[in-house]
């Protein structure tokens, strides 16, 4: 092969690597701030803050779009893993939203990630549920308290059926195995503090017959 070929084929490839690079240099930043607004987007649903939670989640969204059109042409910076894991964050917020508000959840088409992005999203958003559990059932709320109890068990449920390699679904099994064992903790939670308060009320009404005047 001649020498002349070999300096095309290389400067042709180190051009493209060079694309690449440019892209990879553009998108990893944008793909920090997507995970950071996110984050603050979902203490902002903890608190009740909707203004917060609006402003935050477009600035995620925002910085996320610029990640994806960044290494749109560029495969193997796209599947290199930093963007999963800011779509994945991204995909929580928004499914932490829908969750605690009792909403019916978007899909991955709908917030525009990837699919194992969203399913394990969808894992961390149910494990974000346990503060809303634990916050209504210092509130005495018992029913909502166990609607999120609900909606934490019927993700781990359509997750778990999915069967397929890691490769496929970025390692969602593990994100499964910890959803189920916070879901396992927070239904002892649910069900101790429910056992209580029937026992509670037990005592007050047995303490308020007594105390009634007997005719």
């Amino acid at each position: 092969m001649r020498r002349d070929r070999l300096d095309a084929v290389v400067d042709d490839i180190r051009t493209e690597l060079g694309d690449s690079h440019r892209a990879r240099e553009a998108a990893l930043p944008a793909c920090r701030l997507v995970i950071r607004h996110a984050s603050l987007a979902i203490r902002a649903v903890h608190r009740g803050d909707a203004g917060t939670l609006a402003t935050e989640l477009a600035a995620s969204e925002r910085f996320l779009r610029e990640a994806q059109d960044a290494v749109r042409d560029h495969p193997m910076v796209r599947h290199a893993g930093f963007l999963h894991d800011a779509e994945k964050e991204y995909a929580e917020a928004r499914l932490t939203v829908a969750l605690v508000a009792g909403d019916s959840v978007p899909s991955h088409l709908d917030v525009d990630v990837m699919a194992h992005s969203w399913m394990r999203g969808l894992a961390e958003a149910a494990s974000e549920l346990r503060r809303n559990v634990l916050d209504r059932l210092r509130g005495d709320d018992l029913d909502t308290a166990q609607e999120l109890l609900g909606a934490m068990d019927d993700a781990y449920d359509v997750l778990a059926s999915v069967d397929l390699p890691d490769a496929l679904t970025g390692g969602l099994r593990r994100s499964v195995d910890s959803l189920r064992a916070v879901t396992e903790r927070t239904r002892g939670d649910v069900t101790t503090t429910i056992l209580q308060t029937r026992l509670r009320r037990a005592i007050e009404a047995a303490e308020t017959s007594s105390a009634a005047p007997r005719t």
